[in-house]
């Protein structure tokens, strides 16, 4: 039988899910390249103050390493981080692992696929699978003047430890869940924070409970907790998602609640600052516990004036106004639709990436592209991700992927891709569903492509993951059965 040789680039969530379900399937030649030292993805290099997942821990974890030792309801960044880590040794991923290896290129040459990493070594492969997620490239805003600034400037996904904060007057530059976590975490901390908001978020509401030593003895005695409580989330988040893709009772429910948390701002007027002019969740929903108290204490000051420019010593905004400062937070996201990109990736007949991305990215049933032969990403366009765990689209996506392996062991296939036909047709059905999604409302929001439409799977996650697991159809593929050269 043969054995394939398999690359993955990214050793972050869904590439610790696909090494591990390579080894549950039986595959044992297998590379994960990790550009960084460790592993843990957008995880590992997001380490800001106040950063916590907006997903419930005991939902945001993977089925085969339910973690009775959560030590809240919503984890913080370094809990997490640590917990992908320790699943990684504990399923011997790092016996795989080739650490500071970053990925340059890939190029399919003779039914295989030649590897370049950035020390200009090449390696060939059977089979590459892209792990490198959609948040780990920052976007650093185009404000005039801002390289003038003498003090620290930091985007929130490479937060610098060494800079003190002690006495300093912080701007934070954004609103959306890394804004609001900072600001939440700064207010009380440092003499002054700085809030320049250019669109209001809405923020729904929540206590994050840690949970008790007793909790977490229950939680080790008895495993069979921890899978209900996942299941019972998941039946949460299917009831949730509802609202995200169909107008009707939940997406009413939960404007009535964002909207009721809204009226905590005592003040009229910073109350008005903070209304968005879109429904709840035509953003991603942010979800906090402090954010409404940080923002009204008297030594946290919301703009809303544009930024006209950034000076030595502080911002201008477009009302003239001066805000001095001392430390500068971009806290304004990631070029989202980058995703294994600015990796060189040529497919057959030299068909690259950048050209059959060329309208936007996008992909068959979120996992596979045409003209790409063996060449699978996790969590890529159209996967579900809007407000939903990573942990579960990317053990869904493995299932798939693997299931291909296992074809390709018994001589079924050289190579698969899907058509271009089916390619298109899957994409014009989502694109004909977009416009019945919150995402579609009137928002201007990073889930949304160059046509306007959101890059996001338009049902229930639900659907996706049955779409994902059941057999694929062979009309849809290109397979290739000509015998692989091993060279």
């Amino acid at each position: 039988m043969n054995e394939p040789r398999i690359a993955i680039v990214g050793a972050g969530i869904s590439g610790i899910a696909m090494g591990v379900a390579l080894q549950r399937a039986g595959f044992t030649d297998f590379t994960l390249f990790e550009k960084a030292a460790d592993y843990g993805g957008t995880w590992r290099d997001n380490t800001y103050p106040g950063l916590v997942c907006d997903v419930p821990s005991r939902y945001y974890q993977f089925t085969f390493a339910m973690n009775p030792e959560w030590s809240q309801l919503y984890s913080g960044g370094p809990e997490i981080k640590d917990y992908l880590a320790q699943v990684a040794r504990d399923q011997g991923l790092h016996r795989h692992t080739r650490f500071g290896a970053q990925v340059v290129g890939a190029r399919f040459e003779d039914n295989g696929w030649q590897v370049t990493l950035a020390g200009g070594e090449v390696e060939r492969f059977d089979f590459v699978m892209c792990a490198t997620g959609f948040l780990h490239h920052p976007n650093r805003p185009a404000i005039a003047g801002l390289d003038d600034f003498a003090g620290p400037v930091m985007h929130s996904s490479r937060w610098d430890h060494e800079v003190d904060l002690t006495g300093k007057r912080v701007g934070v530059i954004g609103t959306g869940s890394t804004g609001t976590q900072l600001v939440s975490a700064l207010a009380g901390q440092v003499p002054r924070v700085v809030m320049f908001q250019r669109t209001p978020q809405w923020i729904l509401p929540t206590v994050n409970k840690p949970y008790s030593e007793l909790a977490k003895r229950v939680y080790r005695r008895l495993p069979v907790l921890g899978s209900a409580a996942y299941h019972m989330n998941r039946a949460f988040f299917a009831a949730f998602s509802q609202g995200l893709v169909h107008e009707g009772r939940i997406r009413r429910l939960i404007q009535w609640v964002v909207e009721r948390n809204l009226k905590s701002v005592k003040d009229p007027e910073l109350r008005r600052k903070l209304t968005p002019d879109y429904q709840a969740m035509c953003k991603r929903l942010v979800v906090s516990d402090r954010f409404y108290a940080a923002v009204q204490r008297p030594d946290v000051e919301l703009v809303t004036s544009g930024i006209a420019q950034v000076l030595e010593n502080g911002v201008v905004t477009a009302d003239g106004h001066r805000h001095e400062l001392d430390i500068l937070v971009l806290a304004t996201g990631f070029d989202s639709h980058a995703y294994m990109r600015p990796m060189a990736i040529t497919g057959a007949g030299d068909r690259t990436l950048d050209q059959a991305w060329a309208d936007g990215p996008r992909a068959f049933e979120g996992v596979m592209m045409p003209d790409f032969p063996n060449f699978f990403m996790l969590v890529g366009p159209h996967s579900p991700f809007a407000n939903h765990p990573l942990t579960a689209v990317a053990e869904a996506q493995s299932f798939r992927i693997v299931s291909w392996l296992q074809r390709w062991r018994t001589g079924e296939f050289a190579t698969v891709a899907p058509t271009h036909a089916a390619t298109d047709r899957y994409n014009a059905q989502m694109r004909a569903a977009a416009p019945s999604t919150v995402w579609t409302t009137g928002c201007q929001s990073w889930y949304l492509g160059k046509d306007g439409l959101p890059e996001l799977w338009p049902w229930s996650p639900g659907r996706y993951e049955k779409l994902i697991r059941r057999a694929p159809d062979p009309v849809d593929y290109h397979l290739n059965r000509q015998i692989m050269s091993r060279k």
